[in-house]
Parts: C-alpha cells; sequence; structure tokens
C-alpha cells in the first residue's frame, strides 16, 4: 500500500469511524487515528473525491490515545485506542456535524452523551462460527477473531457459547452462526442457531442437552421459530430493566427471542427507556419500528393508549405477547410502517414514536407520520446522518427540534444513539 510521504493532521471525528485529515486539500478519511494527532498513513483505496487509509506512524500521539485491549479490527472496537472520555466527546461531535451539514441546523450546545461500563455490556450478539468456532469477523473481512478479549460479553457468556459448541460437536460444519439473547439479569440466555445455506438442525429438537449457562436453544425453519431444548425467551422486568424506581408498573415485562430485534446495552436500555417516556405527553401515541414493544409497553403500563406497529415476523410476534397485558390500551399490528402511516387516526395521536433501522425513516413513511399533524415526535436513533436528514424533513413540514439526548450503547465503537424530540410549531 502507498504511504504518504509526509505526516497528516487529523482533524475531526466522521460517521462510520475513522477521523478526517487532508492531504494537499484532498480529504483523506484515517482508521486508527485521534484527531490532533500528526500521522503517517497508508492508503487502502481511493474514490473519486477521497482516499481511504489507516494509520501507520503515529508522530505526535493524542494524549487521549491507550493501549487497545484488543485488536481494534474485531468485532468493530474501532474506537478501542482511545480514552472512553474522549470517545463520548468524538461521538456527539459526530452527532453536531451532522446536524450541522446534513440537517443545516447547527446544535445550540454540545450533546451530552451517556456513559457505559465498557466490558459486559451487550445483552445481543451474533457470531459467525467457522472451523469449530464462533466469533466475531474482522472488519472488512471474513477472517474470525476471538470475541472475548473485545469484553463486550460477560465472562459467562463467552464461557455458555463454548459449551454450545461442544454440546453441536457433531453438527457444527451445518451451523452459520449464533445469535444470542440475555436479559440484563444475565439469569437467561437463549442461542438462536442459524444454519448454513442449504442445512437444516430442527431435526435435533429433543435431542441436545442444554449447555450450561443456557437456558435455551432454538433454530429456524422456513421462517419460523423451532426450539431445540429449553426455553425460546427470555424476559425481562421492570425493575431490572431500569436499574431503580421504574416509572411503569413494576410488573411490566417485556419477553424475546434470539431472532428478535432489541436494543443491546444492559446498563443503558433502561435510560434509553426512560428518556423516551419522558418526551411523551399526551395520552395516545403511535409507535412505529416498534421491535418487541420497548418503548410502546412501558407507554401502555404508563396509562397512556396506542397502536404499535412492526413489520419483521419474529418482532411481531414477541410484541403481540407483549402487549397482551395491555390489551384495553394497546394495540399490536404486524405490518410495514409505510402501510400503517396510510392509516387514518381518529383521534390523531399525541405523540408518534420512531426507531428505525440503520437507514432512517423510509421517505413514504416520513410524509406519512409529517400527515398525522402529531404535536410531538419522539426520533431514536442508531445513526447520526440519516437522524439529521429526516430532521431537515420534519424541519421543512413545521417541526422544531425541541430537545436532543445521547446514550453510549457500543463502547469503543463508532456508533451512538440518540433521542431527538420534535414539537409542532
Amino acid at each position: 500500500m502507498e504511504k504518504s510521504p509526509v505526516p497528516l493532521v487529523v482533524e475531526r471525528p466522521v460517521a462510520g469511524g475513522r477521523m478526517l485529515a487532508r492531504d494537499d486539500g484532498r480529504v483523506v478519511l484515517v482508521a486508527g487515528a485521534i484527531p490532533g494527532e500528526r500521522v503517517r498513513v497508508a492508503i487502502e483505496r481511493v474514490t473519486r473525491h477521497v482516499s481511504f487509509a489507516r494509520a501507520t506512524d503515529i508522530v505526535e500521539p493524542s494524549p487521549d490515545r491507550r493501549e487497545p485491549p484488543c485488536d481494534p479490527a474485531c468485532g468493530g472496537s474501532v474506537y478501542a485506542h482511545i480514552r472512553y472520555e474522549r470517545q463520548l466527546e468524538l461521538k456527539a461531535e459526530i452527532i453536531a456535524d451532522a446536524f450541522r451539514r446534513i440537517a443545516k441546523a447547527p446544535l445550540a450546545a454540545p450533546v451530552a452523551v451517556a456513559p457505559s461500563p465498557e466490558r459486559g455490556y451487550r445483552l445481543r450478539a451474533r457470531l459467525h462460527v467457522r472451523q469449530r468456532r464462533a466469533g466475531f469477523f474482522r472488519e472488512g473481512t471474513h477472517a474470525l477473531c476471538d470475541a472475548g478479549p473485545t469484553g463486550q460479553l460477560l465472562a459467562e457468556t463467552t464461557a455458555a457459547i463454548e459449551a454450545t459448541l461442544a454440546e453441536l460437536d457433531h453438527r457444527l460444519a451445518e451451523c452459520d452462526a449464533f445469535a444470542v439473547a440475555e436479559n440484563v439479569a444475565a439469569t437467561e440466555r437463549v442461542i438462536h442457531i442459524e444454519p448454513r445455506d442449504g442445512a437444516r438442525l430442527d431435526d435435533l429438537a429433543g435431542t441436545l442437552t442444554l449447555p450450561a449457562g443456557v437456558t435455551g436453544l432454538t433454530t429456524g425453519r422456513r421462517g419460523g421459530l423451532v426450539t431445540l431444548a429449553g426455553a425460546e425467551s427470555v424476559t425481562d422486568r421492570a425493575p431490572e430493566l431500569f436499574r431503580e424506581s421504574p416509572p411503569v408498573d413494576p410488573s411490566t415485562t417485556w419477553t424475546r427471542r434470539a431472532s428478535s430485534f432489541f436494543q443491546g446495552n444492559r446498563y443503558l436500555t433502561g435510560a434509553l427507556l426512560r428518556c423516551v417516556l419522558g418526551q411523551t405527553q399526551g395520552g395516545r401515541f403511535v409507535d412505529l419500528y416498534a421491535g418487541v414493544g420497548l418503548f410502546a409497553v412501558a407507554l401502555a403500563a404508563s396509562g397512556a393508549r396506542g397502536l404499535a406497529v412492526e413489520g419483521d415476523r419474529s418482532g411481531a410476534a414477541d410484541l403481540d405477547r407483549n402487549a397482551a397485558p395491555w390489551r384495553d390500551r394497546l394495540r399490536a399490528l404486524r405490518a410495514s410502517v409505510e402501510d400503517a402511516v396510510t392509516m387514518t387516526l381518529d383521534p390523531p395521536p399525541d405523540v408518534v414514536v420512531l426507531d428505525p433501522p440503520r437507514t432512517g425513516v423510509t421517505p413514504e413513511a416520513l410524509r406519512g407520520v409529517i400527515a398525522w399533524a402529531a404535536p410531538r415526535v419522539v426520533y431514536v436513533s442508531c445513526d447520526p446522518p440519516t437522524l439529521a436528514r429526516d430532521a431537515a424533513a420534519l424541519t421543512a413540514a413545521g417541526y422544531r427540534l425541541d430537545s436532543l439526548a445521547a446514550f453510549d450503547l457500543f463502547p469503543n465503537t463508532p456508533h451512538v444513539e440518540a433521542v431527538a424530540t420534535f414539537v409542532r410549531r
């Protein structure tokens, strides 16, 4: 790879994990650097407008540089070389940059990013199975790396994964990945085994012994779920999820299968939910991209009435189950968001909650949300650029940004979760 003849000065972070530098005016996006450093880089690839590079020599290191605890390319740990407090500042800068450049709406003050313990935080993980091992892929490759040293999983989780590998010994060649789901308390742990293309593992039902530390083993078959041993799901209860005095009925629960989406941080999911609840006002809500009902169930348990929409088959089934205790005030609907927003709601909602995938809200869905003219929109985002893009559309439609908070759900990665509340002018 071509190396830079002179050191580059690293200017600022950009979404995705790299840092921006310039080489004779040309933008260079550098991996493994920190703003303020002077680094020599190796060019990895070049496009028409930008070069991608990796720092090879740190000529003037930042005081925020630290020795990473693991391979930074393993499991997306591309911020692992940066002091944790500085990571939070960089993520706040990425959010501010997105609003300034994309939404054309500079923030009045830096957004506060709630910190997380760096180790053992993951409630969910997907590990690839290759050559009788389970682990993450190194960034940009299909080379397996050990998930343990990244610290994202609890020690008992990695032990449970190893025990599952041993139990499946004679069928590992047919396994493609393990999707692991735990409850916050780590007292329940289900591993969903994804078969390789052309393989099937449902014939193992009733033949397996539950590995130590595992409360359930499942697999898929023709789009459905097959329980191989133990329980098919894990359950979180309000007191454990919120970690202190829950703002909802303490008997509230959320049950989910490993094949369903749920927020991934055991330490901050309750804080994220508390934030969303604090931003909702009025007695009627719509929760779009509802998943298993994290927000909708909490809103119903707080006394509000509403509609929760989820299109994924697994997530919608869990949503329906979690909504059951609140059926008098919560309707669960399996549908695409694009179809749901064509519904006429009478009376209209007081607040719409959005928690879309990384790609953000589709234009059709956003037009439908705007047509409802709800006084408030609470937007939960895992991607600052798409949040800023959709913020621009909401602003153009007569909304203004009222509040913005952020949560570091994935320490040592470039990812950051934001909760933006928009109010109708």
